[in-house]
């Protein structure tokens, strides 16, 4: 196998993600006089249309660059019968509620405009009754000629079950009668597919994030997928949500990389250990209170797992539309957060934001973690999540070495954990103490001449020197905060990062 190749500027990319019908309305979409959305900020749980939109992404474009945000990933666009737009019945045409493809064309070229790029939701597993060939089959019965597009058990189809116990006599996503499974074994439906991914990415997409891709059990129609999307577009991203070990698709021929969940449950675990809530419970995320030498294992095992070209592109998050809010789950530790986002900010892989967490947005698991971004409550605004989250972006744009640098583990002890990066000639020593008390470190070095570290955070925090005679180099570190220290020959401290997580 070839050494995986991703896309750099997903290396040095921070992605936000959005859920299209509840982050931003725009009053430049027409719809018709009679059309009527639920309030903005309507309960989650009530389900129906709130009325978000693209051009509301685009009137609220400003928001995302001052808080540094460089790439988008939005949950599906295309015309569905369902809020969040799983439930797809035409994959080539923007759903008009969001203001059909005109919208789409004017967010990329302002996004592009703007230097940033972005990504939309492939769901190409299953589609929806509205999909046409089902409704095809639905008329038509035995004698379709799309027949064989989905998988028929028997006759009829029960699309529309009056109780669970009726059988529908066709394969569905987890048994959902509004989502029939295509049957991706057929060239034609194969040949749909990579045609639909073709299309938008020469309309301007820069990559595709997959919707449950480990239930298309094909490496070849990956393989296929991945070069029919490399001929468009070599620098396009292709990440899959794959929650676990991912090694299968993360072989340079099939995806970039995955939706890092791996991390998630991580970062929460030892940022949170004091506050998680013991009765949350979400398959593959493995929230339990952990210290630095537990959450030491689980970076090792999960950097271990692949190419490093592969962990420098992976989708590294904290929260996202298929769980709850992680303010949420630490008991609205706000510490637990900035430290989580701390970790995201200088740790390999592309931090991606859920849209609301940088304002700290808290609440369970779905519906509720995808209500109406609250613009015009900013009493509802943890504003010190979001400069943490503002400053800690800000940092990792300043310094490339926390983007791209080498990773190696130096510190593993109580709640304190530490690790080195190292990139053109620049170190960066980064550490973080999740505990309630400030402590002082003391890391022996191998460099016993004198090295001078400058603080990068907290900021305003001493500059560091080793102490040559024994070649150690000590630190006290905040109680729940981080510390970075970059040691460099003639590059200035960026004037433009401030404050620590207080």
């Amino acid at each position: 196998m070839r050494k995986p190749e991703t896309p750099d500027w997903v290396k040095n990319a921070v992605f936000y993600q959005i859920f299209p019908d509840r982050f931003a309305r725009s009053r430049r979409v027409n719809h018709p006089a009679s059309l009527h959305f639920k309030p903005w900020g309507s309960p989650p749980a009530e389900q129906g249309y709130q009325g978000g939109d693209l051009l509301g992404v685009v009137d609220r474009l400003d928001h995302l660059q001052q808080l540094g945000v460089t790439a988008l990933y939005l949950n599906p666009i295309f015309s569905s019968a369902s809020n969040h737009r799983y439930h797809t019945f035409d994959y080539f045409q923007v759903d008009p509620l969001l203001g059909g493809n005109d919208a789409l064309r004017e967010l990329i070229d302002v996004v592009h405009a703007k230097g940033m790029k972005i990504v939309l939701d492939g769901v190409f597993n299953h589609a929806s009754r509205g999909f046409w060939p089902f409704h095809h089959i639905l008329e038509n019965g035995p004698t379709s000629p799309y027949i064989d597009w989905f998988v028929v058990q028997k006759w009829p189809l029960n699309p529309y079950p009056r109780a669970a116990s009726e059988p529908l006599n066709y394969e569905a996503w987890w048994n959902l009668p509004a989502l029939p499974r295509l049957n991706t074994r057929n060239p034609d439906v194969q040949e749909y597919i990579f045609s639909v991914a073709t299309h938008w990415l020469e309309f301007g997409i820069d990559g595709w994030r997959l919707d449950v891709p480990a239930e298309i059990d094909d490496d070849d129609f990956w393989r296929t997928f991945r070069k029919r999307v490399r001929a468009v577009n070599p620098e396009a991203y292709i990440c899959g949500e794959i929650w676990e070990d991912a090694r299968r698709w993360l072989q340079g021929d099939q995806f970039d990389a995955v939706m890092n969940y791996i991390f998630t449950w991580a970062a929460l675990s030892f940022c949170g250990a004091d506050t998680l809530r013991p009765d949350y419970k979400r398959n593959h995320l493995s929230l339990e209170p952990r210290d630095a030498p537990a959450f030491a294992e689980a970076i090792d095992e999960m950097h271990g797992l692949y190419d490093w070209e592969i962990n420098h592109a992976q989708l590294n998050l904290i929260g996202s539309h298929d769980m709850a809010r992680p303010l949420w789950i630490v008991g609205d530790d706000h510490s637990a957060i900035r430290l989580a986002a701390f970790l995201q900010m200088t740790m390999p892989g592309a931090p991606c934001i859920y849209y609301g967490d940088e304002i700290g947005l808290s609440a369970g698991d779905d519906p509720h973690c995808r209500e109406a971004f609250p613009w015009d409550d900013h009493k509802r605004w943890r504003r010190d999540i979001l400069e943490a989250y503002t400053r800690l972006i800000a940092l990792r744009h300043a310094w490339p070495v926390l983007r791209t640098g080498s990773f190696e583990p130096v510190l593993s002890s109580g709640r304190v954990y530490g690790f080195r990066r190292r990139l053109d000639g620049v170190e960066a020593l980064v550490f973080i103490n999740t505990g309630r008390d400030a402590v002082a470190i003391e890391l022996p070095l191998d460099n016993r001449t004198p090295v001078r570290y400058a603080t990068a955070w907290p900021a305003g925090g001493k500059d560091v020197v080793v102490d040559s005679p024994r070649g150690a180099l000590t630190v006290k570190l905040l109680a729940r905060d981080g510390t970075v220290l970059i040691a460099s020959q003639g590059l200035p401290r960026p004037d433009s990062i401030s404050g620590g997580m207080r």
